[in-house]
């Protein structure tokens, strides 16, 4: 492990402190790019403009006609967190604004697979919809959306993946409306916009039309940023950027939660985690809300995360939201015993150095399809490679597939390795999509061995021993004075997530002693800067020297009415 300390250019950091911005802030604020207070301005003002999202006024139109002429929409909504929240955030924007006949459909992810397919699309038809709005997932399905064109239905696709690809070229579903701000010649200036978020800027869109065709004004049009709160939780729990759009995004989000204005599902979320909305934080999103919505699309249906976000009856909330926690519960047990299995089977590919190769293909028969994604995750934590763990598909008549789903490290932009691999061996992708950091893929059982290669022959061009040494980025030295509970409230208040870091700081403590505590966590006591403080690593047996480079987090715990800080160790160079 090895730790860096970021830089801090001086003058942004002096010009956010004048400006009156807390220093610890200025200073760590100023390490993530941000020059001018104008940046952390989280205002709805400040939101970038819906007309500047190609295909959005095109959307509003066609639903605004749509709804005029009482004709019937279905969603056909994604089995994440992400996909969830935007189907409910369509789903009561829709009606928010006057439509009448407004439907959903969750495809199975066993049965279905991933984006809009021709067996979908005819029951969409079957349920008598005449426009299919497809949220989280659609840019990909060329096939799908040619047979709901073919079936009389217009469709509306919104969408924030990567398009497909075919011989070089971007590929686009034809005859329909696309709202991707990663599609071709889309020129808004957030290209990491969350599926929600785009499905939001589509209702700003929409009710901008509704509003010009005289069904409201500014001072009556309805109020659809109560529909925040969920494009925060889907933002944030689908680990895109937190540029500074999507920073509004989830600060305008947060700060309703955080005033109790949310819907009945999300306050029963909350209640389940054991998490106080009116302390909550975006890792309140990330970890405790997105895994039990999660959880519902991994071994169960998504239609029961869907009807818990689109409740209103309290009391109905809480039911759902008690059996997505017990799902989530049997979603842990799951994970564990195949993070166990994988880990075993990955430990076996390591060299005699115990070195694992440039990238890990795990497959067993007993692997379940439902949690690949999250083992995949916790494997490529843990050997800092990129991964993909492979399951049987479920899908009748389809067992000779094997179904994965990668996570990747920093240099290493897992798509575009995907398609290289495609393109390199024809044939063994039979499917494949995804991001950067996040991609799918279905191959043939034949030829697992063949793909694992490929991508391990990928990733030995690609990368070099510098990018495959684990590394964390760390903001130096905190200063005694910030050693208080307050500043860890401070630091709880603002919105950090993926490509906007959370705060580690760094620097050699001493280590007065430690022991273990539930046989798998390091409780430390540690002198910082001559002081006492106490330290946790969790996940951590191995003990640490005397003397130690640590990169911690800030916490506040309560022991006997009083608070006190202490260090979530992150890493040690040792």
């Amino acid at each position: 492990m090895k730790i860096i300390t970021r830089d801090v250019p001086p003058r942004a950091a002096w010009t956010l402190e004048q400006s009156g911005i807390h220093p610890l802030l200025a200073r760590l604020f100023a390490a993530r790019g941000i020059a001018s207070p104008d940046e952390l301005d989280d205002a709805l003002g400040r939101l970038l403009p819906p007309e500047s999202l190609t295909g959005a006024r095109q959307a509003a139109v066609a639903l605004a006609d749509a709804m005029a002429a009482g004709q019937r929409l279905c969603v056909v909504a994604d089995y994440d967190c992400d996909g969830a929240t935007a189907c409910a955030t369509a789903l009561r924007g829709l009606r928010l604004l006057g439509a009448a006949h407004v439907d959903y459909l969750v495809p199975d992810r066993v049965v279905d697979g991933y984006g809009l397919t021709a067996s979908i699309a005819r029951r969409v038809r079957e349920r008598g919809a005449d426009v299919l709005i497809t949220v989280d997932n659609g840019i990909a399905s060329i096939e799908g959306v040619r047979a709901a064109r073919a079936l009389g239905l217009e469709v509306i696709v919104t969408d924030h993946h990567l398009p497909a690809q075919q011989d070089g070229q971007t590929v686009l579903p034809q005859d329909c409306i696309i709202v991707n701000p990663n599609q071709p010649g889309c020129g808004f200036a957030s290209k990491s916009m969350a599926g929600v978020g785009v499905m939001f800027y589509v209702l700003l869109a929409l009710r901008a039309e509704l509003r010009s065709r005289g069904h409201f004004d500014a001072a009556t049009q309805p109020r659809i940023d109560t529909l925040l709160p969920l494009v925060a939780l889907g933002t944030v729990a689908d680990v895109v950027k937190l540029d500074a759009n999507n920073r509004r995004l989830v600060s305008q989000g947060l700060r309703r939660v955080r005033a109790g204005a949310m819907p009945p599902g999300m306050a029963a979320l909350f209640a389940v985690a054991g998490r106080q909305p009116a302390a909550a934080t975006s890792f309140d999103f990330g970890f405790a809300l997105g895994p039990r919505l999660n959880a519902a699309g991994r071994l169960a249906d998504m239609t029961l995360g869907i009807e818990c976000l689109c409740t209103d009856d309290p009391a109905r909330a809480d039911e759902l939201a008690r059996t997505l926690d017990g799902i989530n519960r049997e979603r842990k047990v799951i994970e564990g015993d195949m993070r166990e299995m994988a880990m075993e089977i990955a430990e076996s590919m390591f060299d005699e150095s115990d070195t694992p190769p440039p990238a890990v293909v795990v497959f067993d028969p007993d692997f379940h399809e439902g949690v690949v994604g999250i083992v995949a995750s916790r494997l490529k934590d843990r050997l800092h490679r990129p991964t993909f763990v492979f399951a049987v598909s479920g899908a009748e008549g389809k067992e000779h597939e094997l179904k994965g789903s990668g996570r990747s490290i920093p240099g290493f932009h897992l798509r575009d390795a995907l398609d290289l691999v495609a393109k390199r061996h024809p044939g063994v992708l039979l499917r494949f999509g995804g991001h950067a950091m996040a991609a799918g893929c279905t191959v043939d059982a034949d030829h697992i061995d063949t793909f694992e290669a490929a991508l391990q022959q990928v990733a030995h061009e690609w990368l070099d021993a510098a990018t495959l040494q684990r590394r964390i980025e760390a903001d130096g030295t905190l200063d005694p004075a910030f050693r208080r509970p307050e500043t860890v409230d401070t630091l709880h208040a603002v919105v950090w997530g993926q490509g906007f870091a959370p705060p580690v700081f760094c620097e050699e403590v001493q280590v007065v002693s430690q022991r273990l505590v539930g046989e798998k966590h390091l409780a430390l006591k540690l002198k910082h800067q001559g002081e006492p403080v106490d330290g946790i690593w969790f996940g951590h047996t191995d003990p640490l020297p005397d003397r130690v480079k640590i990169a911690f987090r800030l916490d506040a715990d309560e022991w006997q009415g009083q608070r006190r800080v202490r260090f979530l160790v992150e890493a040690a160079e040792v």
